[in-house]
């Protein structure tokens, strides 16, 4: 395929014209790709990546019944929503029929971003309260009246949590303040939402709002648990507010109401979601296995295709492994797989692929992240040996797990950690590696 510059020129175009806000995928030695065909993605070499990040392209990339769907409307007509078009509202037929009866009016816009401010603007239409309540690490959008809501958002940067912006704890079972002990999470979880309506009814204010994703992908890929939402939902219409869930679909013009019909046949002919179901649990199957083989690995939660792999350095402590999970999607990207890390300490390994993967996607990938999971566990192991015969008083001090704290540190290449923090353990020049681990 050609191409209008090479790798470089395009890198150094991207960074002179291009927002440095706007991030691409391993910044580090990012990814030219030019082609997309299913669950695979092509370099400008012609290199082939199995793609687990793009789950928003639900039927694959570039799929021929969805081409075709768009090239045949362009031909014809493509213009704003004010006109009346059959697709139009076919689609809302189509898209409303897979809902619950009484979500059945559609508002099609451009953007997750512009849909979210909508369902804002409703809710505090509907009765004329203004507070939201929001989970801690959401990412709502980024509007200025999102970023107000999205904690993964507002944490970071200088901006303060609004007045009107209430913040409940992300239901984690794993890694939260409920955990997968407790007798009752989903009541614990929703009585904090709870305690938050009644201080904010004793503080004179109202709620317009509970706004969450379904399954939090920014948050760490979290799970609720079972009872969770429906427990929220009762308490926020009791107080007079409404439910947002927080999902992302296609425009309203001609054209995006052709590709989201043909997304919905092509997810009905080829089974798609019954593909997501089988295919998921096989791949959490298979990584419920490399979890009691590798201690890197503390927790594998997921829902179908939506699935995340906890990293942690230390599984009593549960502490969070950020600079291993870095240095696994950087070689995993050597492996030809596209995974990436988020949640709020950066150690969830996501995994969301278009809903084609198939169990041998599946078995590749894992195979992979085995083998650099051994490997990276290998290099730390022998550190640790090296340590101990180095500097032998240290040994009464120090468990395998904590070993595996303070040392995997000096493995990992600096460019792929450059926040790196040493636990002050046996921390002296023999225990620095300045080599990147070859897996």
């Amino acid at each position: 395929m050609s191409e209008l510059y090479s790798k470089q020129d395009t890198l150094a175009l991207r960074r002179k014209h291009i927002g440095p806000s706007c991030k691409v995928f391993f910044a580090a030695d990012p990814i030219k790709i030019v082609r997309a065909q299913r669950q695979y993605m092509f370099d400008e070499k012609g290199e082939q990546y199995l793609d687990c990040i793009n789950n928003v392209a639900h039927v694959g990339h570039c799929h021929p019944e969805v081409v075709k769907a768009a090239q045949r409307q362009m031909e014809l007509l493509n213009t704003n929503s004010r006109f009346l078009h059959d697709n139009v509202v076919e689609y809302a037929k189509r898209l409303s029929a897979t809902l619950p009866d009484k979500l059945s009016v559609c508002y099609f816009t451009n953007s997750g971003s512009e849909a979210n401010d909508l369902a804002l603007r409703l809710a505090r239409q509907f009765r004329g309260h203004q507070d939201v309540i929001t989970l801690d690490h959401a990412y709502h959008g980024h509007l200025s009246s999102l970023i107000e809501i999205s904690p993964y958002k507002f944490r970071k940067g200088k901006d303060v949590k609004k007045e009107f912006v209430h913040v409940a704890p992300a239901p984690d079972i794993y890694r939260g303040k409920y955990r997968e002990d407790h007798a009752d999470p989903a009541s614990a979880y929703a009585s904090e939402v709870k305690k938050i309506i009644d201080e904010a009814h004793n503080s004179g204010r109202k709620i317009a709002a509970f706004i969450a994703e379904s399954m939090q992908s920014c948050g760490g890929q979290i799970i609720p648990p079972a009872g969770y939402f429906q427990k929220v939902a009762e308490y926020v219409h009791g107080a007079g507010g409404v439910f947002i869930a927080d999902e992302v679909q296609y425009g309203g013009n001609p054209v995006s109401s052709a590709v989201g019909l043909a997304v919905l046949d092509v997810i009905e002919n080829e089974d798609l979601q019954g593909n997501a179901t089988r295919v998921g649990n096989y791949l959490t199957e298979l990584l419920n296995k490399q979890k009691a083989k590798h201690t890197l690995i503390g927790d594998v939660r997921g829902v179908g295709l939506f699935i995340g792999i906890d990293l942690v350095k230390d599984h009593q402590k549960r502490t969070p492994a950020t600079a291993e999970a870095q240095h696994i999607i950087y070689k995993m990207k050597e492996k030809r797989v596209l995974l990436s890390a988020d949640g709020p300490h950066r150690n969830v390994l996501k995994i969301k692929p278009p809903m084609c993967f198939t169990e041998e996607d599946a078995k590749f990938m894992v195979d992979h992240l085995d083998g650099i999971l051994t490997g990276l566990e290998e290099a730390i192991r022998d550190k640790t040996e090296s340590v101990i015969t180095e500097n032998t008083p240290c040994r009464t001090k120090m468990s395998d797990e904590a070993h595996l704290e303070s040392l995997s540190d000096g493995i990992l290449d600096p460019k792929e950690s450059p926040s790196r923090k040493r636990n002050g353990l046996c921390t002296d020049k023999h225990s620095l590696l300045s080599k990147r681990l070859k897996t």
